[in-house]
């Protein structure tokens, strides 16, 4: 009969998301995770076998908490472009923009490991359709809208990462009403944003 668990698998994973946040996946160990959670460093090894695992279960719950989020806010989101432009600054945070540089040490790791890949191939995906959903007005059909608005929206976010114009929120929401307005002209003015 096994022991019952003092610290759930989800505190573990917190820790270890907040470490890998902080200092990058390099800085990721079983020692520190245990020294977060105030556990054996043995106890970690057992229930995730090792540093690489950690990591991708990490990375994975990660993966989770963003598909709850963007449930959250494409439930949230109107049915037009004003909604397209709420959802994407709503996912894009309130970083600082040094924070948002270490995130993209984390980005590595998901686009290294096929199964973190597959997790954001499967969310580009989703919000791409909740996106087209949203566009139905677009001349020629919403097709293949989607993808382009997310990766608009993706280059926006790198682009504040070296320009800091502002607020990344409000760059978001400039950025996306200069795109939609040219794919979809008065969509963004008759709606409200």
């Amino acid at each position: 009969m096994s022991r019952p668990k003092t610290i759930p698998d989800e505190a573990l994973l917190d820790a270890a998301l907040d470490i890998v946040h902080r200092s990058g996946p390099a800085a990721l160990s079983f020692a520190s995770v245990a020294e977060r959670v105030s556990l054996a460093s043995s106890t970690v090894v057992q229930r995730f076998g090792s540093k690489s695992e950690l990591l991708r279960a990490a990375l994975l719950h990660a993966w989770d908490r963003l598909d709850e989020a963007t449930a959250t806010v494409v439930a949230e989101a109107s049915f037009d472009a004003a909604g397209v432009i709420e959802l994407l600054a709503a996912l894009s945070g309130e970083y600082e923009a040094n924070d948002y540089a270490d995130q993209l040490m984390v980005l590595r790791e998901d686009l290294r490991d096929p199964v973190l890949r597959a997790r954001g191939e499967t969310w580009i995906a989703t919000l791409a359709a909740a996106i087209e959903e949203r566009l139905t007005d677009a001349p020629g059909g919403a097709k293949g809208l989607g993808e382009l608005v997310v990766a608009q929206w993706q280059g926006t976010l790198i682009l504040w990462g070296f320009t800091r114009p502002g607020p990344l929120p409000q760059l978001v929401r400039r950025s996306l009403e200069a795109l939609l307005d040219r794919l979809i002209p008065a969509a963004v003015s008759s709606s409200e944003c």
